[in-house]
């Protein structure tokens, strides 16, 4: 493993950091292979950490974990990245490689830059597509990632080495790897990720303000609970998300949208083959999609 021998610190001990610092301790061998440092606002969060395993130092003292660190890994709320960043800079180490689990790449390179200066070449984005509606370090899961995509996004100018090591990283965890530009990254995440969160978010609060009692939620089917799972998420991390990946979102949300009032009009004018089309079309495009899904889990 490329990162053999070195200090991996997790900043911000959530459901993702905390489910990498679990994952990497369950799969290590030897404790003198790596170690798995962690830090968190909370000592109590990072006391948590150090009894379920989650990383094998911590301490609430930013600057004392990060002159210790190899490798960096942030995984703090997007709108938290530039203050993170300024806040961990004075005592980055020679060497450090940097990295991250924001699902908005455009704002992990806006804040970069205003820290630095420019991107810098240690620095290597990322984005594991994966998640659950838990969080907090009490919903660490070692296996979030296996068998789930990693995309990382570098420019021109990453270190290659650097990129091996946070490649290594996610690859030891059991998730595929792949590479992307910043902006096809954003345009896909808001139409697979942000949008679908976006929509579960609103359809439960419509139906909440349907009834004051929530009668509606009492003879709610499977249909519905598998759609809204993904409402119970972290809020500020969507409202986040939402913010910084706003142009895009926006663009699909009126595709959607626009999508959605020709289903009304058919609907209305009871016009049979519009309405057919569309179920088909989307009951082919979602078995596509289980096929896509059965495939890589099978890699």
């Amino acid at each position: 493993m490329s990162f053999y021998n070195k200090n991996i610190l997790i900043v911000g001990l959530g459901l993702m950091g905390a489910s990498l610092g679990q994952a990497l301790l369950k799969r290590r061998q030897y404790e003198s292979d790596f170690k798995v440092l962690g830090y968190a606002r909370k000592q109590q969060t990072v006391d948590i950490a150090l009894q379920n395993k989650i990383v094998d130092e911590g301490a609430a003292n930013l600057e004392q974990m990060v002159k210790q660190a190899d490798v960096i890994v942030l995984c703090v709320p997007m709108l938290s990245i530039e203050s993170t960043l300024e806040n961990i800079k004075p005592f980055l180490k020679e060497g450090v490689i940097l990295t991250d689990v924001g699902s908005v790449k455009d704002e992990v390179i806006r804040a970069s830059k205003k820290v630095f200066g420019q991107m810098p070449r240690f620095f290597v984005p990322g984005h594991p597509i994966a998640g659950a509606e838990k969080s907090g370090v009490l919903a660490a899961n070692s296996e979030l990632y296996d068998c789930h995509q990693v995309i990382l996004t570098p420019d021109i100018y990453t270190q290659n080495e650097a990129f091996k090591v946070v490649e290594s990283i996610w690859r030891f965890v059991g998730a595929h790897v792949v590479e992307m530009s910043v902006e096809h990254h954003d345009q896909v995440l808001a139409a697979t990720s942000h949008l679908p969160h976006l929509l579960a978010f609103s359809l439960v609060n419509t139906l909440n303000h349907r009834s004051e009692n929530r009668e509606i939620f009492h003879y709610a089917a499977g249909g519905f609970r598998d759609f809204t799972r993904i409402a119970a998420s972290d809020t500020t991390m969507w409202h986040d998300i939402f913010n910084c990946n706003k142009d895009a979102l926006l663009e699909v949300l009126n595709a959607f949208t626009d999508d959605l009032d020709k289903l009304k009009d058919a609907i209305s004018n009871n016009d049979e083959p519009v309405i057919k089309s569309v179920l088909s079309e989307a009951k082919t495009a979602r078995e596509y999609f289980t096929e896509v899904l059965q495939a890589r889990s099978n890699k």
